[in-house]
């Protein structure tokens, strides 16, 4: 097996960290993995926020939900959507701002940001875990994103979309075991079947893992954990905040 597969396959999160920081050469290195990712007509509409100070960190971590290895990774990258420099080329192409406006609120763009933050962010994954940090992703700095917003001095047609820390690992709480492929990959058309198969084997596999994993057993299975995810996050705030930072022109109903 190639390093690059024994990478990806060694992947795990991890939440607690060594006090310790991470080279330069190397953080630089990882930003350079991220901006090589593939993005939609090389528009390269992503940027990263690099978060080392303390107290900046510590506020991050009060915005997302008290998350504490926020505050203890050695480094905290902010993912960001960026069409900010779309909105420059577009006044350099001389279009005006309505013509710009009638693109940013499609909904496509948000799909486009999005799949070009998760490429990015999983290029920076692999580099770091290629040099033996640690990593967990954040999804939940879009719980405060107002404050965010303006602790990093995001400008218009910016929406920060994902957290990486990264950091020394100071602990190892296992592979978390994945659905079965033939429930997740089909030939030629989805299989419904297959899908739902696979859900009622994991259902067992998870439960066993969760029950045996070195730090935080728990008595549960996969489908609750999932619904306990997805009926505790609830973003209040992203339509709001979507029509401020201009990809969006409606209220929310």
């Amino acid at each position: 097996m190639n390093p690059v597969l024994e990478t990806l396959f060694k992947h795990k999160s991890i939440r607690k960290y060594k006090n310790q920081p991470i080279e330069d050469e190397k953080l630089q290195l990882i930003i350079k993995a991220a901006q090589a990712a593939p993005n939609w007509c090389n528009g390269q509409q992503v940027s990263i926020i690099v978060i080392k100070d303390q107290a900046r960190k510590d506020k991050i971590r009060d915005l997302c939900r008290g998350q504490e290895y926020i505050s203890t990774c050695s480094v905290f990258l902010v993912f960001c959507a960026d069409f900010y420099r779309i909105n420059l080329a577009f006044e350099k192409a001389g279009k005006s701002k309505e013509d710009f406006e009638k693109y940013i609120t499609n909904i496509d763009t948000l799909i486009v940001g999005s799949h070009d933050v998760g490429i990015a962010i999983q290029n920076a994954t692999i580099a770091a875990e290629s040099f033996g940090f640690g990593t967990v992703d954040i999804g939940a700095i879009r719980s405060k994103p107002f404050e965010l917003s303006k602790e990093l001095n995001l400008p218009k047609y910016v929406i920060p979309l994902i957290g990486l820390c990264i950091g020394i690992p100071d602990d190892d709480p296992g592979l978390k075991p994945r659905l079965p492929v033939e429930s997740v990959c089909f030939n030629e058309k989805y299989n419904a079947e297959k899908s739902k198969n696979g859900v009622n084997e994991f259902e067992e596999t998870y439960k066993k893992y969760l029950a045996e994993r070195g730090t935080n057993a728990k008595d549960s299975n996969w489908s609750k954990s999932i619904v306990y995810f997805y009926t505790s996050f609830n973003y209040e705030d992203d339509c709001p905040f979507l029509k401020q930072q201009g990809f969006i022109s409606i209220d929310k109903k």
